[in-house]
């Protein structure tokens, strides 16, 4: 039996490569395709935005939609739908900073064993907030040592912030 084997791309050529579709992952060499969101998707990472958008007028808070973070530069490069730095405002184009929080909002072709190891690692990072939306359950998600949990708000509590369902129009 023949295993089909996928030719690894340079790290300097990944980062000035573009997509048709989602933009992909890199992850030592091998580049990762991401799911295609769905109206429902790209609606919430709107939501999203604005909440953050919101929480700003009162902290220093900078929400991005799908940018590309440096987790080790040349060997992994993770693509949140959305991630919220705290204090400082990110000066780089690919920032190599945890933030302080990463968001994937499931899609229809996401696979859970996937989106577990991603989240494992934005956790060895130092991404404090880890978190999962699905849409279509309805249901919030957060990331620790333990794995993932569901729960009910999404809370930043440094902040005194939550984000409810219904903040979503769930």
């Amino acid at each position: 039996m023949r295993m089909a084997t996928q030719t690894l791309v340079a790290p300097e050529t990944y980062l000035r490569m573009s997509f048709e579709g989602p933009d992909r992952e890199y992850v030592d060499g091998e580049l990762v395709e991401r799911g295609v969101p769905t109206y429902l998707h790209a609606r919430i990472q709107m939501i999203l935005g604005s909440l953050f958008e919101t929480l700003r007028k009162q902290h220093p808070v900078f929400a991005a939609s799908e940018l590309r973070l440096a987790l080790r530069s040349n060997h992994r490069y993770r693509i949140p739908d959305v991630c919220v730095f705290a204090g400082q405002e990110p000066t780089e184009a690919i920032p190599d900073t945890p933030p302080l929080i990463a968001i994937e909002i499931v899609s229809p072709d996401d696979r859970t064993s996937e989106s577990l190891k991603k989240f494992e690692e934005y956790r060895h990072w130092g991404v404090t907030h880890i978190w999962l939306i699905d849409p279509l359950e309805k249901t919030f998600f957060s990331y620790d040592a333990t794995g993932l949990h569901p729960v009910n708000t999404l809370d930043l509590p440094e902040y005194s912030f939550s984000i409810r369902l219904a903040d979503l129009n769930l």
